[in-house]
């Protein structure tokens, strides 16, 4: 009996020791990225293929740490932020060469784009790129900032950003990466009276446009021309070309 008592208590603490893992190293992404990906985001696909192993081995170690409430709300943060660009990366790298992540699935929303391809294995989940940034990081977290951190491998995106995402700079990042993104002129066209915006504040308007925020006070915030509600609203057409 006591036998008995001391397996189950050693099977119970492996799989406690399990769950509570803490947040794992994002170093190896980050060194990647560095090398693969240049200031303004362009992305060397094919040198990432080249080290194809290396992508795999940090995708394995996203796969075998599953965030928990033990984390902090930034590791978790962080985490599925960088899963969700490793592995959409991994989704490019396989499929390489090719012109546009849209080639890649069907037209039909939530069934069968690149999107919907259920290909990432986390802890014991297999999720899709939908699942991880509406399913995820949009309802978990109600962070608008991440629109200019999660990168689906396109021109129009915002760019990817040539380090991994940390818990402690997450804040500093993400104000970057907003920054960066609204002043960038390929992408927002901005004056008083006129300003063309990318799609994703079409799409998304509702994550900028909580409480008291709106649209333009959120952009204000970040860029170096001003609108107001007088400015003339329309939208830029998205490139989906691939970012490389």
């Amino acid at each position: 009996m006591q036998k008995l008592l001391l397996s189950f208590l050693l099977i119970l603490g492996t799989s406690l020791c399990s769950y509570g893992s803490a947040a794992p190293s994002h170093n190896s992404w980050t060194t990647l990225l560095s090398k693969y990906v240049d200031e303004e985001g362009h992305v060397n696909y094919a040198g990432i293929k080249s080290q194809e192993n290396e992508l795999d081995a940090y995708l394995k170690i996203l796969s075998a740490h599953h965030p928990t409430d033990d984390w902090s709300k930034n590791e978790q943060l962080a985490f599925w932020i960088n899963a969700y660009n490793a592995f959409t990366v991994k989704l490019i790298v396989k499929n390489y060469p090719v012109k546009t992540i849209k080639d890649l699935g069907g037209s039909i929303y939530k069934v069968n784009t690149p999107w919907d391809i259920k290909f990432i294995k986390i802890g014991e989940e297999t999720y899709d790129l939908n699942n991880l940034e509406h399913g995820i990081i949009r309802k978990d977290f109600e962070e608008p900032r991440i629109h200019f951190a999660v990168n689906c491998a396109s021109v129009s995106c915002p760019a990817l950003r040539n380090e991994a995402y940390t818990a402690d700079r997450l804040d500093e990042q993400l104000d970057d990466q907003a920054k960066n993104f609204i002043n960038d002129k390929t992408k927002n066209q901005l004056t008083a009276e006129n300003a063309r915006l990318s799609k994703i504040f079409s799409w998304f308007r509702g994550d900028f446009s909580k409480g008291e925020n709106t649209v333009i006070k959120f952009i204000n915030t970040y860029s170096d021309v001003k609108i107001s509600e007088k400015t003339k609203i329309s939208y830029v057409d998205y490139d989906w070309n691939l970012n490389e």
